[in-house]
């Protein structure tokens, strides 16, 4: 991960034995550390960056994805090149589990000409379209039309690709999220919502502004296919995006896949988080921590070794305090280009 090597493609899709599609739990040794590389280069990152912006050596808003994890790695490991993903103000998780390099975002969330958008996206509207990232997106719910064009471009062209929208639970009480499910619908377009269902929408409990439990229950207003996965089980939400991602790649239509998991932070950092207690939290790190459940499975089947998955954590972190050190030492933009990127010209 350290030189923006993707967590994806998975292996799910391909042939092992006599014919038998091989389940996206059946990891080599080599995949195991693959998928454990992808979130813990997430839970790194967003450490990192926690500290930075406490410390006053980082400006900026920013949302942290430091819980979710096995979500952003589960679905995008069912992914191939020529896959898309669209992301949300907290999308540093999907950058890198779609393979965007860390050195580049790192230099983005510093304003940096070094940066992914030359420093003038920040994190807010981070994005790597080599990499089918097509960007994080500060408007809540904005990202889920954008994913249907996407969608919708693969199907026209025939080209096989699947896009996906990540979006939290706040976003299905928008307008563009049932706009978006319904065109998705009708054209039976390859395409993956994915739900992060983390119980909050910013400062509010979901259960205060949302009349049903189960988010997946709206995509049968549109006849559309849905799963709920344990957002923090790497294996749960590998399997049903698996399922998904082949639905859509095969022309069946969309798919809203609710994946129920926790952020550890607040909305953004600096947030005082009043509307929870620290117990709660601290009942989630301990007992439901996606890496914590991911290690303790994989060393449990003798897929891997502790001792190499704590080579991986040296790695990650020497990795990350590089790509810090190359960022505040990175340029800013220069003036001169301030009107660059920014305006499209006919």
């Amino acid at each position: 991960m350290a030189e923006g090597r993707a967590v994806g493609p998975a292996s799910a899709g391909s042939d092992a034995g006599a014919g038998r599609r091989r389940s996206p739990s059946e990891l080599s040794r080599e995949e195991a550390h693959d998928v454990y590389r992808g979130m813990r280069t997430i839970r790194v990152f967003e450490e990192t960056l926690d500290r930075l912006v406490k410390a006053g050596r980082l400006p900026g808003f920013l949302h942290l994805y430091s819980g979710q994890e096995a979500v952003a790695v589960g679905v995008c490991r069912q992914l191939v090149d020529g896959d898309v993903v669209s992301s949300t103000h907290r999308g540093h998780g999907h950058c890198i589990a779609k393979g965007v390099d860390i050195g580049g975002m790192m230099a983005e969330l510093f304003g940096r000409a070094t940066g992914l958008c030359k420093g003038k996206g920040g994190s807010m509207h981070i994005a790597d379209l080599e990499r089918g990232m097509l960007g994080a997106n500060g408007i809540v719910g904005a990202n889920m039309p954008l994913t249907v064009g996407a969608a919708l471009t693969a199907q026209v062209k025939g080209t096989g690709g699947v896009a996906v929208a990540f979006f939290g639970d706040g976003a299905t009480n928008q307008g563009q999220f049932h706009e978006a499910l319904n065109l998705a619908s009708i054209w039976k377009l390859p395409a993956l919502f994915v739900v992060e269902n983390n119980g909050y929408g910013e400062a509010t409990p979901m259960e205060h502004v949302t009349p049903v439990r189960d988010l997946s229950v709206r995509a049968g207003s549109y006849a559309m296919a849905a799963d709920i996965a344990d957002g923090m089980d790497y294996f749960d939400v590998a399997e049903k995006a698996a399922v998904a991602v082949a639905r859509a790649r095969a022309g069946e239509g969309p798919t809203l896949l609710e994946c129920k998991t926790y952020r550890y932070h607040g909305h953004y950092v600096g947030d005082p988080v009043t509307y929870r207690t620290a117990e709660e939290t601290t009942m989630w790190r301990t007992t439901r921590d996606p890496l914590m459940l991911f290690e303790k499975r994989a060393v449990a089947t003798m897929l891997v070794e502790e001792p190499s998955l704590r080579r991986i954590d040296r790695e990650i972190s020497a990795a990350i305090d590089a790509a810090v050190e190359a960022a505040e030492k990175a340029p800013f933009p220069d003036i001169s280009s301030v009107l660059t990127d920014v305006y499209v010209r006919g």
